[in-house]
């Protein structure tokens, strides 16, 4: 559903961002408050891990599904830092979120340069390979000889995206600046401190449990929250009815607008990921605190509406892998054969 003015009808994209921008004030005790059950709650956890360790292994690696996900309520503030929208001072927002780098693997200035670049190329065709998830059309994959089929093929397949690629990104790929070798030593500095932070955690967890904590909770834990991660990334732009355009054509709020979902999440679930599936807002104005999308659905409804999508529903997701420019759609294999046919 397009969001609408009762007296004009929809409403440009353009239109939203001054709107939205009323509610970008955070909230310092709330910011605080949010920070602190948070990490009150992961360390919790890792307490129960460390406790249960000492009874059998078993018992250790079933905390790792809860610690994922309070890793990815961490990654989700860390991300609102790097959009200056956690606290009101840059500064504040820079070094809670390199703090909060150490647990989620993820250097902040390395990630916040990447992530800046997303948001500011997202549905862009000539602009894609950056910060989002590789998307060929329909001509794109017809043009590729069969060794690039095969490459694209595996790439999409449900096993590598979410099984291997999220390791591959957190725990390695993380581990060095990728993409960002000749752009200065900040990302550099970034990589390496993050790095220094993290062997020092994983000592410190070698020390409370051995190895054991490393590999029967820790690895999991990560592997967990990666694959939610990069499943939530996944599903706020990879849909049917998703937004790509070529330069001339393409508009960055629109691109916003209709090119993210609202992934509608039960209570517990959208507590656990910060409100991530509110994302068509969070990309129309991403200086928004995460806990006021809530507010701004309240106060308007046709957002709450628009791009509405359920966990059953988004399943159907991991089967589209092409974007056909005739209609407008992402395709699955059958229906982006068919269109090749034609």
């Amino acid at each position: 559903m397009t969001p609408e003015n009762s007296n004009t009808g929809p409403m440009p994209a353009r239109d939203w961002v001054a709107i939205l921008a009323r509610y970008r004030a955070p909230s310092t005790l709330r910011s605080l408050w949010e920070l602190g059950i948070t990490l009150v709650g992961f360390f919790a956890l890792w307490s129960v891990a460390i406790v249960a360790l000492h009874w059998h292994w078993y018992a250790g690696l079933a905390m790792a599904f809860p610690i994922g996900f309070f890793l990815v309520r961490l990654f989700a503030i860390q991300h609102d830092c790097g959009h200056n929208a956690f606290f009101a001072e840059r500064s504040w927002n820079d070094w809670v979120g390199r703090a909060l780098g150490c647990l989620t693997l993820t250097p902040y200035d390395v990630w916040r340069r990447l992530h800046a670049l997303h948001h500011s190329n997202a549905g862009n065709l000539d602009r894609r390979g950056i910060g989002d998830v590789m998307t060929l059309t329909v001509a794109e994959y017809s043009a590729r000889g069969r060794w690039g089929r095969l490459g694209y093929r595996l790439y999409r397949n449900p096993a590598v995206m979410f099984g291997l690629g999220p390791a591959w990104l957190f725990v390695l790929n993380n581990r060095l600046p990728v993409g960002l070798m000749k752009a200065g030593m900040t990302y550099w500095v970034s990589a390496m401190a993050t790095n220094i932070c993290l062997l020092a955690v994983l000592v410190g967890l070698w020390f409370l449990g051995g190895f054991t904590a490393i590999f029967a909770v820790w690895l999991p834990s990560v592997l967990v929250g990666a694959t939610i991660g990069v499943w939530l990334f996944y599903v706020q732009h990879q849909f049917e009815t998703a937004h790509w355009d070529h330069e001339p054509d393409w508009s960055l709020h629109d691109a916003a607008l209709h090119g993210s979902s609202h992934y509608v999440l039960p209570q517990p679930l959208q507590w656990l990921t910060a409100n991530l599936g509110m994302h068509h807002v969070h990309h129309l104005q991403s200086r928004l605190p995460f806990y006021r999308l809530p507010e701004v659905l309240r106060d308007h409804p046709p957002l709450a509406e628009a791009q509405r999508m359920t966990i059953r529903q988004s399943l159907v997701n991991a089967r589209l892998h092409l974007w056909d420019e005739k209609s407008r759609r992402l395709l699955g294999w059958a229906d982006a054969r068919r269109a090749m046919a034609q």
